[in-house]
């Protein structure tokens, strides 16, 4: 209450009172953290942010990811995964109110609009990445034959399959259920969910290979200006610059169809930035640039068949 009402200081004090009384409540660390930063006394909430890190080895709580977004090391996958999984088992019975009725978010919205001039008479097969309530897979249920969800939250998922949207549901890491679909998809959907991954090359290289040729790929990044690595934020997100998303899809061999600038949210009354992309994987693999003596035996070749 002393946090919302405009007084971080004082909320720090009193949480540093219940952490007298409660010295391993790793949680209350980081909620001590959080208001010494707020109150602008970066080096105590480190030192609470280091302390959570010890309690909870994990990373479940985020501290790990807390203090590399303040430059104090770096996150490893498994308390990434584990920081994400957290957060949405606790986050799963408000999630669509809070996302539609207060942060105005419109990603699937969006991503469906962008699909509709490419998928005609729609897709065989479909798996939407981080399919959370389902919000992208009713926008996709008419036009996929048969559409999979898949989700690192087990209350996620327990919420989405209330609604009978998807054919088949799966809790698991989304690079290590790519790696099983063998290029048996028509279609690969990830609506807000890179910005919960650093490195994206590997996971675009693992659904170019998840998708037959001629399949699509469609998602969404929060969006930075910068070039290069991803950019993590203090709200324990990544941004992405559009520029070099684009470059790292070309780079795997997709085919860039179209790409829109958006606000996908509101984070605290604030629009947050994003760019969309729809992109393919082409029919035929792209012939790779030949050399002049390469070039010349190509064309007797061709000469000699005719």
């Amino acid at each position: 209450m002393l946090n919302d009402s405009g007084d971080p200081a004082a909320a720090a004090e009193v949480m540093a009172q219940a952490l007298d009384a409660a010295p391993e409540w790793a949680a209350g660390w980081v909620m001590l953290g959080r208001f010494l930063e707020a109150a602008g006394a970066m080096a105590p909430a480190l030192d609470a942010w280091r302390h959570a890190a010890a309690l909870d080895p994990s990373g479940a709580l985020g501290a790990q990811m807390l203090l590399a977004a303040h430059g104090q090391g770096s996150v490893d996958a498994a308390a990434q995964a584990a920081y994400v999984e957290t957060l949405f088992e606790h986050y799963a019975p408000e999630f669509e109110a809070a996302l539609i009725q207060r942060l105005g978010y419109a990603v699937p919205s969006a991503l469906a609009a962008m699909l509709e001039g490419i998928w005609v008479e729609g897709f065989a097969r479909a798996l939407d990445l981080g399919c959370g309530t389902g919000l992208m897979g009713e926008r996709l249920r008419r036009r996929v034959s048969f559409l999979e969800g898949v989700d690192l939250s087990q209350a996620m998922l327990t919420e989405t399959a209330r609604k009978g949207v998807y054919d088949a549901l799966e809790k698991g890491e989304l690079s290590a259920v790519l790696a099983t679909r063998g290029a048996a998809l028509d279609l690969v959907t990830a609506a807000d969910v890179f910005m919960y991954c650093a490195a994206l090359p590997p996971i675009f290289a693992l659904t170019f290979a998840a998708l037959r040729p001629g399949g699509v790929f469609a998602f969404s990044v929060e969006s930075h200006d910068g070039e290069g690595e991803a950019q993590l934020q203090s709200s324990l997100r990544f941004t992405h610059a559009p520029d070099s998303v684009r470059a790292a899809l070309e780079a795997t061999g997709f085919q860039v169809l179209a790409r829109q600038d958006m606000a996908i949210r509101l984070d605290r009354g604030l629009p947050v930035r994003g760019c969309l992309f729809v992109a393919r994987r082409p029919e035929v693999a792209p012939v790779l640039a030949l050399g002049v003596a390469d070039a010349e035996a190509q064309d007797a070749s061709a000469l000699v068949a005719s």
